[in-house]
């Protein structure tokens, strides 16, 4: 590994700490034992009392940082509070990770030197299911005209190049500092799902690039972190966020011609997300009706808000360990 400063690992949990003490405790853990050239931290964005009192002795047997917020604060509310603590602890590299993601050490290390060659990448591992299925071998493309996703690697031959735009997965991001300072972190306003989408395109508006490290893979288990009634149907959460934070990176991003096409395919959207869930749970359970109801709601709103100026909201109060 090339070493010109200390690397920051940042994960962050909800309800989690099994996870945690599987996966991240996997990845930070070398054949020596532990490695000083990382900084380990964890944002436990609160669920409950029993769940912190878990993480926090997790965070103190293992010798990582420990940033607890009072609040659920959101994917990317906790990746900005580990990443600028990280940081603060002088790390000039930082690597953010799902839960529910297991990458190995050397392929931490192999992101990690990618990062420090490129400091204007951002960059992903392979990400692959634990039946070695995809999940994301690379990068992604958002069709600008509806919205819709499709891996890149699907892309129609003679495509425009303004037709659509390349994003990477949040499960597994790594990148320099300075190129997370000069893009201001995730926007906070997504919440949870649709942040990395933000991301990326603030990466590349910003002259980043978006690279796919083909020497490393991830094990994501898609789901690990959602409370879900099958195996199949996805949280009341993750049907809500997909469906309004579409709407949310409309109203940032798109021209208004471009917006009102995407808002007036709304409903078909969210019948899309929720239906990843199957038809059955639409016998069983109001969670996905509601879901769905409530996205497309707040979504619409959001867009007709468009063009008011973006609100920092970067900036939580934490407490340390």
């Amino acid at each position: 590994m090339t070493s010109t400063g200390r690397t920051g690992v940042v994960v962050v949990n909800y309800g989690s700490h099994e996870l945690l003490a599987t996966n991240l405790a996997a990845t930070v853990r070398s054949e020596r034992g532990p490695r000083d050239d990382l900084i380990v931290v964890v944002v436990d964005s609160y669920r409950s009392d029993a769940e912190r009192d878990q993480v926090r002795a997790l965070a103190a047997a293992s010798g990582w940082e420990l940033v607890a917020p009072a609040t659920n604060v959101g994917f990317g509310g906790g990746a900005n509070l580990g990443v600028a603590r990280a940081v603060e602890l002088d790390a000039t590299a930082v690597v953010v990770l799902n839960p529910d993601l297991a990458i190995a050490a050397g392929d931490l290390d192999t992101l990690v030197d990618r990062v420090r060659r490129e400091p204007d990448a951002l960059v992903a591992p392979r990400i692959v299911r634990p039946d070695g299925s995809p999940y994301a071998l690379g990068t992604t493309d958002l069709v600008l005209h509806d919205g819709t996703m499709r891996a890149s690697s699907r892309r129609p031959p003679g495509a425009e190049p303004d037709s659509y735009e390349e994003w990477l997965s949040g499960a597994c991001l790594a990148f320099g500092a300075g190129l997370w300072a000069r893009v201001g972190g995730f926007d906070e306003d997504y919440f949870l799902y649709w942040e990395d989408v933000d991301f990326s395109h603030r990466v590349l508006r910003a002259g980043g690039r978006l690279v796919v490290e083909h020497a490393a893979t991830a094990v994501h288990d898609e789901g690990g972190t959602q409370d879900r009634r099958s195996a199949r149907a996805k949280s009341e959460t993750y049907y809500y966020y997909s469906i309004r934070n579409r709407m949310l990176f409309a109203a940032r991003w798109l021209a208004p011609q471009t917006r009102r096409r995407w808002l007036r395919t709304a409903p078909t959207a969210a019948r899309a997300v929720i239906l990843q869930g199957g038809r059955r749970q639409l016998l069983t359970s109001v969670a996905p009706w509601r879901a769905g109801w409530r996205g497309v709601r707040d979504g619409i709103r959001l867009a007709r808000e468009a063009g008011q100026p973006r609100r920092a909201r970067n900036a939580r109060t934490y407490a340390s360990r």
